[in-house]
């Protein structure tokens, strides 16, 4: 990722099958996703939400509102899927829903600023004579 373009953003099952949505609606995809930055949303100790988390998601998604004819680039889109999901849950925990700045600065900017780190760091190692050695068991 060169920091150029939208990212796409979904939601995945307990089964590691990513949701999202674009123009033509939701998708269910099962791999494509193997190079993405994987944001935790619940915490350990909230086994109650996900033993059903799974059919909240896939009734999530069945929802009118992510029908393809509803799909708008800036206002509506796989970001909107993803904040609206999380609301959904923080709503019937009883929280109050984030907006779309809250929601970036608490969950997507600490990850993405660490990616970042990482994939400026591994360019610049790439450009160079530089070989990354592991090290024998006995020293790590």
């Amino acid at each position: 990722y060169d920091g150029h373009c939208d990212l796409h953003v979904g939601i995945t099952n307990s089964q590691g099958v990513v949701y999202n949505y674009d123009q033509e609606g939701v998708h269910r995809a099962g791999s494509g996703w193997e190079q993405c930055i994987s944001i935790p949303l619940v915490q350990p100790d909230m086994w109650e939400l996900l033993q059903h988390w799974d059919s909240l998601l896939e009734e999530f998604s069945l929802e009118e509102a992510w029908l393809p004819h509803r799909y708008e680039e800036q206002q509506h889109n796989c970001f909107t899927f993803a904040l609206a999901f999380v609301n959904r849950l923080r709503q019937g925990r009883g929280r109050e829903p984030l907006s779309k700045a809250q929601f970036t600065e608490r969950f997507l900017l600490p990850h993405t600023t660490e990616a970042s780190r990482y994939l400026t760091l591994h360019q610049q190692l790439a450009h160079r004579d530089v070989y990354i050695v592991p090290l024998a068991e006995q020293e790590q």
